[in-house]
């Protein structure tokens, strides 16, 4: 696990084809199918040569979660095992690699009809009136959140009116199952060489073609509650191709949000994680050699 552009996914295929095993993949956004060059999605040449779960999983405008991404990963975990392997799980999503090893509330799927219903609402008063419902609907999480966070707002009020159950409640719930438990290794990066690395990615993707990768996402017309469209990096292009600001701000801003998501996820990491391993790539990969012969590979 790690920031974004800490070279997790090169320190995990060298592991994955010295020891012969799989990856599963834990980022969010590689899951869905058309967002490859603003992702860092694995190329298909490094897919041939280690094979990969849960990427390109998704087509839009289906929606992930961390409980679906655990459910799934547990399955390849399990036929993993069964081949004699202990695949390798690698990426940034924190709250994906929580559902996996502590376990998730079995939430009931969403009714499509609700969803598009709130959504229509949101257009026409706004997400501060959705605020307002959740309070009445569902205090406890209302208060964890804020007036303008969409995404959890419309989030929380589907799954109410769709369960009839408040999901503060579904979320206290502890599922049956019980959780994974595994070493986990955090790569650190220093500081400015991250930052700059994330830079010169930023620049990399644009001279790859990554503006007509969001132009394919805008025209989707997804709703801007689906986390595809609030993803870092497009976000910003899509402002640009809204003729919100020019591509030059759009791509400032992009890398400038890059940065901050990643002081996140290292601070993630650092707190939530207290017992994982962390050190640069040379180090880990030999931690993680040592861990992987222990069982066996």
């Amino acid at each position: 696990m790690g920031a974004t552009g800490t070279g997790k996914s090169a320190l995990a295929m060298s592991v994955a084809q010295a020891a012969g095993t799989s990856l599963i993949c834990c980022d969010s956004m590689q899951l869905y199918r058309g967002l490859d060059i603003g992702t860092a999605k694995p190329t298909a040449t490094e897919r041939d040569a280690v094979p990969h779960y849960l990427v390109d999983c998704c087509a839009l405008p289906d929606m992930y979660s961390a409980a679906r991404w655990a459910k799934q990963a547990r399955v390849h975990i399990k036929a993993e095992n069964e081949q004699g392997r202990v695949p390798l799980i690698v990426g940034g999503t924190g709250l994906y690699l929580k559902a996996l090893t502590e376990g998730f509330a079995d939430i009931p799927p969403v009714d499509e009809s609700v969803r598009q219903r709130l959504e229509v609402l949101q257009q026409q008063a706004g997400t501060a009136h959705l605020y307002a419902m959740l309070q009445d609907a569902d205090p406890d999480l209302a208060d964890t959140l804020k007036v303008g966070d969409s995404q959890r707002i419309m989030r929380a009020l589907s799954v109410y009116e769709s369960s009839g159950t408040a999901l503060s409640l579904w979320q206290k719930q502890a599922a049956d199952i019980p959780a994974i438990d595994c070493p986990v290794f955090v790569l650190d990066v220093e500081r400015d060489v991250l930052r700059q690395r994330l830079a010169d990615r930023c620049h990399a993707m644009i001279a790859a073609g990554w503006l007509d990768e969001v132009r394919w996402l805008f025209d989707q017309q997804l709703p801007d509650t689906h986390p595809a469209m609030r993803a870092v990096g497009y976000r910003q292009l899509l402002d640009y191709l809204a003729d919100k600001m020019s591509l030059e701000q759009a791509l400032t801003d992009a890398i400038t949000a890059t940065r901050r998501y990643a002081k996140r996820q290292v601070t993630w990491f650092k707190h939530q994680v207290p017992m994982a391993i962390h050190g640069d790539n040379v180090q880990l990969e030999k931690d993680i050699s040592l861990a992987l012969a222990r069982v066996g590979m």
